[in-house]
């Protein structure tokens, strides 16, 4: 008998992974198909951080690690956020996991009760919903449309909050539309917060590097919250280390122990020698963040240009992350031939046959009538896959 748990069946497969496989498939049968659907940079990982892989090996770091982390990157990582953020959080408080989202889920697993509602910004990434109903909680979603540039406002978040209300997740700079909360905005959101003591923040500042517009601003600065706001980080998106899988929450002592219990008992420590490359990571010259930062930027850039040009494409200008989150609702009912485009799932297939160009719909971020598009590629990919766009688009009537 093949009898699947209740919770597994409510899942959704991750649908960004779910179009960069249909791309691979693709490009496996000789097809040319540019892939904008996965949010990975596509830079090596710096040297310096790879020769430390390389003596952690040497070193014999091939036994177990710590279940919250080796100490010395808990430490590196608390030494991060006083140095960065001018935020205190002590190694004690610092559980790494494997990658961001793993520690992101621990954080959701370790707060949500059955039937508990956690308040998600949307757009919105496309793992928050399906953690919340993997902890059995109720997701509350607060649209925020592109006219208000994808960014929720406090009476939006005040009218939301309910006696249930356990948690909110907010993502700055954001997954999928690259919006940032400024200072003002984030302490205007504290501020409502700060009236409802029984609502815990999780702040996925995971794009925390790639930011356009300046200082990255976390919702942990704010006095009257901190004790309530978990830090989601990782070395992944800044430093080129997707697949080296090293993440981390910073949390109050009370959340950071739960959730290395948590961890005891579901994976144990992350990969001794990744840890030690994160660690240097941290540790080690930062000028590697900067040069791929500039890179993101001219490509933001360019990516806004050409996007720009394209009739019935409505655009923002993305302030940070490597994304563009496009209102594509103008060629809903439109038809190419017997294809017919009903909603953005469609748009995203058409695009992907007619024009061999890989994107995701809205619909997997909570956000009908838009696609997001990733410009972690080169910039010849982004020029040639909007001249692909634009002639599928413009034959659409």
């Amino acid at each position: 008998m093949n009898q699947i748990s209740d919770r597994i069946q409510a899942l959704a497969p991750s649908a960004t992974l779910a179009m960069s496989q249909m791309s691979a498939e693709l490009k496996a049968q000789g097809i040319d198909v540019i892939n904008l659907s996965v949010g990975e940079p596509d830079f090596l990982t710096p040297d310096h951080i790879k020769q430390a892989a390389h003596k952690a090996i040497d070193d014999n770091f091939s036994f177990y690690s710590p279940v919250p982390g080796y100490a010395s990157l808990r430490k590196a990582v608390s030494n991060k956020l006083k140095r960065e953020n001018n935020l205190d959080y002590s190694p004690e408080q610092i559980v790494v996991g494997n990658g961001a989202k793993h520690s992101l889920c621990n954080a959701v697993l370790a707060l949500v009760n059955p039937g508990d509602e956690v308040i998600i910004p949307t757009p919105a990434w496309v793992s928050y919903v399906q953690m919340v109903n993997l902890a059995g909680g109720k997701s509350v979603l607060v649209p925020a449309t592109i006219e208000q540039n994808f960014k929720i406002t406090p009476a939006q978040l005040e009218a939301a909050i309910t006696e249930r209300t356990r948690l909110i997740i907010l993502c700055s700079p954001s997954n999928p539309t690259g919006s940032i909360y400024s200072r003002d905005e984030l302490a205007a959101l504290a501020q409502a917060l700060a009236r409802h003591e029984q609502v815990m923040i999780i702040a996925d500042e995971i794009y925390e590097h790639i930011n356009y517009v300046g200082q990255h601003e976390s919702l942990a600065q704010f006095e009257a919250i901190r004790n309530r706001v978990a830090i989601i980080n990782g070395v992944s998106k800044a430093y080129a280390m997707t697949g080296w899988r090293i993440g981390y929450v910073a949390a109050p002592l009370w959340l950071a122990k739960a959730i290395n219990k948590l961890q005891g008992q579901q994976t144990s420590g992350a990969s001794s020698i990744a840890q030690k490359a994160a660690e240097a990571a941290y540790n080690g010259p930062q000028d590697c963040v900067e040069e791929m930062r500039r890179a993101f930027e001219r490509r933001r850039n360019l990516v806004v240009k050409l996007f720009g040009e394209i009739p019935g494409v409505n655009i923002n200008v993305p302030d940070g992350a490597f994304y563009l989150f496009p209102e594509v609702s103008s060629f809903f009912g439109k038809r190419n031939g017997n294809t017919v485009i009903n909603d953005a799932a469609d748009l995203a297939m058409y695009l992907l046959r007619e024009a061999h160009v890989a994107t995701v719909a809205g619909d997997a971020f909570c956000s009908p009538g838009y696609i997001r598009l990733s410009y972690a590629t080169s910039d010849e990919n982004i020029i040639e896959a909007a001249r692909r766009i634009k002639a599928a688009l413009a034959a659409l009537n």
